[in-house]
């Protein structure tokens, strides 16, 4: 066995047929395109022979046509928006062997799952939607300006599919959930009269969404809206900023409210201005693109954390953001988010402390509330370092796949040629995995052990037997 080669993305691109209608004009339906430097006659040939396949399928089914496999390759279709199709190309792994002699690659497209890389292209579009509005808003707001479009997605997915972790797709990708942080009755209303407060104190403020530890706790957002959100959040803004605040030789230092001279406390604006001191820094203030209460709708995303305690705001595009703002929102927020900060930690800590039990994995997921919890996964940005082998973690999707045919509730329970018990468990919108590694054990054992499962860590949630 030789060298082997894993997933990795071969071409994206985006293309409406609508654009090129006559012979000669082909070039014209071209959107977007990665790699930049493939020449435009092979992109041509690309985006034809896409189409192709696209008009072809549709003769026989009344669904879009989701996938193409190839020995080497494998294309996943998405039609974004009305003639907006979005098609990623991602390499098949292999491995180089010797046979008679002569060197021989061997693909392996079973660990390329086309659920996985679907869900990670609609995810390419949602991140897009997120800070420049659908397609079709962007051709409305500049009179179908479609040059306007195409340098859009060009400045967004030239570095958006450099943070691509293909290699590390998985099941999560799938249910792209919400992880949720628990706390007691009085905990949770500390936190409500805080987001109520800071909202009846700045008018200007929409919405709100209150995390801890990458955990969400409160959101006024819609479920979609905040799913999108969250992914944003965690595998992008929360890490860039801890990795600034680690180069950073000021990261634990005090912030002092001018307005108090002895009011000092760790809050700081992620997005916003850098030194709430220095007047002549704004900073980076994103805007983004919901749909809570009406398609489409542009606002400010304003984030401001202390310790692990981060508050995201959320100000219509018309406000102005400014100094005056900035500072009002620091002299509110940091003595206050610090304080419900550290409450919080408390409660984390001993949890934390009481640890999980290590003879089990496990991934939960609801469909109605999108919510999500993992110990499969070492944290919950999917480094790519989880706690199972990886030919398991392909098998929960190869489940979830098979009980996502039928409507009905069920159950399916698998033992690995590493002696690993697999269960998944379909019931009333809620999905759930286990893997427990008892060679000896038989059926009757697993789901008992199952069973002890689901009554230490599941106790309000009913699973049907």
């Amino acid at each position: 066995m030789g060298t082997k080669g894993g997933i990795s993305l071969a071409s994206f691109c985006v293309f409406n047929p609508t654009y090129g209608p006559r012979e000669g004009e082909e070039h014209k339906k071209i959107v977007f395109f990665y790699p930049k430097e493939t020449d435009i006659d092979t992109q041509i040939k690309h985006i034809g022979l896409c189409e192709a396949i696209v008009r072809f399928t549709e003769t026989f089914s009344n669904k879009p046509c989701q996938s193409l496999h190839t020995t080497k390759r494998r294309q996943l279709f998405l039609e974004a928006e009305k003639d907006f199709w979005m098609i990623m190309t991602v390499t098949i792994p292999f491995t180089e062997k010797t046979k008679d002699g002569q060197s021989v690659l061997e693909y392996h497209e079973e660990e390329v799952q086309d659920r996985v890389y679907e869900a990670i292209l609609q995810q390419a579009y949602r991140m897009f939607q997120l800070f420049n509005g659908t397609f079709a808003s962007i051709l409305e707001r500049t009179g179908n300006n479609v040059k306007v479009l195409q340098q859009r997605l060009e400045h967004f997915y030239v570095r958006f599919l450099q943070t691509l972790r293909l290699p590390q797709g998985d099941i999560l990708d799938i249910f792209s959930g919400i992880h949720f942080m628990p706390l007691d009755k009085n905990t949770y209303l500390h936190v409500q009269c805080f987001i109520n407060l800071l909202e009846a104190s700045f008018s200007s403020i929409k919405y709100t969404a209150f995390l801890y530890n990458d955990q969400l706790v409160w959101s006024g957002l819609d479920q979609e809206d905040m799913r999108i959100i969250y992914k944003y959040l965690i595998t992008s803004l929360f890490p860039s900023y801890q990795e600034q605040e680690l180069q950073s030789t000021n990261s634990v230092s005090p912030s002092r409210n001018s307005a108090a001279p002895g009011d000092v406390h760790y809050g700081k604006f992620i997005t916003g201005p850098p030194d709430i001191r220095n007047e002549k820094n704004l900073g980076k203030v994103p805007r983004v693109y919901i749909n809570t209460e009406c398609c489409n709708e542009e606002c400010f995303l304003l984030v401001y954390r202390a310790h692990n305690a981060s508050v995201c705001m959320f100000l219509p595009a018309a406000c102005k953001i400014n100094f005056e703002l900035c500072h009002k929102l620091d002299s509110f927020l940091g003595p206050r988010l610090s304080q419900l900060a550290s409450d919080i930690g408390e409660q984390f800590s001993k949890k934390a402390a009481s640890g999980a039990d290590t003879a089990y994995r496990f991934i939960y997921f609801n469909h109605m509330n999108l919510a999500q919890k993992t110990t499969v996964h070492s944290d919950m940005r999917k480094t790519g370092s989880n706690n199972i082998p990886p030919e398991t973690l392909k098998l929960l999707t190869d489940i979830s796949s098979d009980m996502s045919k039928s409507p009905e509730d069920g159950e399916i329970i698998v033992k690995t040629s590493t002696d690993n018990w697999v269960v998944g468990k379909k019931s009333d919108h809620r999905e759930f995995f286990v893997v427990i590694n008892q060679k000896n054990a038989n059926l009757i054992e697993i789901n008992e052990e199952v069973k002890r499962l689901c009554a230490s860590n599941f106790t309000s949630i009913f699973f049907l037997d």
